[in-house]
């Protein structure tokens, strides 16, 4: 049979209200183009994975025996795919309109970016400036350590991350697109390796970009694709701060030269402890005091993926459903344990 236009992957950790409701949002948008569903979860207690095959037996549901984090289950899900396109999606979002056909009909368009991002949208409908954002840079730890990006967030100068100058209505070249919303051609995504196993959560999307700009990419922000990012509110919680740092330390072990790593990593640091030491004088935003003690738990990054098991698929659990209304067919198994591994990034001096 003819292979659907989009590969639609969902990463699912104990979000099982979201994902349904993301699900049925999704088909009430009525996309413009086929596509197929493909929901991988991250072994949820919370019935998750069930809850999905249940109410919706047209998606493919593969069940990972314990929680690999979202690069590695990203790649599972691509390995299975069938579609021209991958698109990544959160469950935690809501389709405002054909979203899926709005990021193809831009792509087919405009060939040369390779990757496209949509718009997130807070709930009230506004922009939450969380779909884009600029690589690493220096500058950017810099302007962290010192406290510049928080006092002046809105200065594309002083917080060059955010990409606060950015009219999103109008959308055009990105440095780099967020996983929540990301489309890009799945031939292209296998070449370049997925997104790298290193990283549990954050930043993976940011190193894909990196990676896929070497090879000629040029990320674009699509603004009439957009999702309500019900799910993205910031989030002041230790966990989540201590996660995210994580992913940015990843990325620069993976990216940067020792030295340039080492010096972003103290220039992360010096904005930990600055904004800790803050909090006890002023008793407000007592988190980051709880991030700085968990400062050996981050500076480090996640742990290389060669200290990782594998990739455990739970047997005897089907996960063949249909593509745009059609049974779907045989879908090869893919054995437990596998990634799409990208080779050595290259470093940056």
């Amino acid at each position: 049979m003819t292979p659907p236009a989009v590969s639609l992957i969902v990463v699912s950790y104990q979000t099982r209200e979201l994902i349904l409701r993301a699900l049925s949002m999704l088909r009430a948008s009525r996309p413009t183009v086929s596509y197929e569903v493909i929901v991988v979860d991250n072994a949820s207690t919370d019935g998750s994975a069930d809850a999905v095959a249940g109410a919706f037996p047209d998606v493919r549901v593969v069940r990972l025996a314990h929680n690999v984090g979202f690069a590695r289950a990203v790649n599972v899900g691509a390995a299975r795919a069938t579609g021209h396109w991958l698109l990544l999606l959160n469950p935690d979002t809501e389709p405002v309109g054909d979203v899926l056909g709005e990021l193809v009909r831009f792509a087919r368009a405009h060939p040369a970016h390779r990757i496209y991002a949509g718009r997130t949208l807070h709930v009230d409908g506004t922009d939450d400036g969380r779909s884009v954002f600029a690589l690493p840079s220096l500058w950017a730890y810099v302007c962290f350590a010192t406290g510049l990006s928080t006092v002046f967030r809105r200065s594309p100068l002083t917080n060059p991350e955010e990409l606060p100058g950015l009219d999103r209505t109008t959308g055009g070249p990105v440095p780099a697109a967020s996983g929540c919303l990301l489309l890009i051609e799945r031939a292209f995504f296998t070449e370049l390796g997925g997104l790298a196993p290193d990283f549990f959560m954050y930043s993976e999307d940011i190193d894909f970009c990196a990676r896929a700009t070497e090879h000629g990419a040029s990320p674009a922000l699509v603004p009439s694709a957009q999702v309500r990012h019900v799910g993205g509110a910031s989030s002041t919680s230790v966990g989540k701060r201590v996660m995210v740092l994580r992913g940015k330390t990843t990325y620069l072990r993976l990216r940067w030269s020792r030295p340039r790593a080492a010096l972003g990593r103290a220039l992360l640091a010096t904005g930990i402890a600055i904004r800790a030491l803050g909090a006890r004088l002023t008793g407000r935003a007592g988190y980051w005091r709880g991030v700085w003690a968990q400062r050996r738990n981050w500076l480090p990054g996640w742990p290389p993926v060669s200290q990782l098991p594998p990739v455990g698929i739970v047997a005897g659990k089907p996960d063949v459903g249909i593509v745009a209304g059609k049974p779907d067919g045989e879908i090869p198994t893919v054995p437990s344990g596998a990634d799409l591994a990208p080779g050595p990034p290259a470093k940056t001096s």
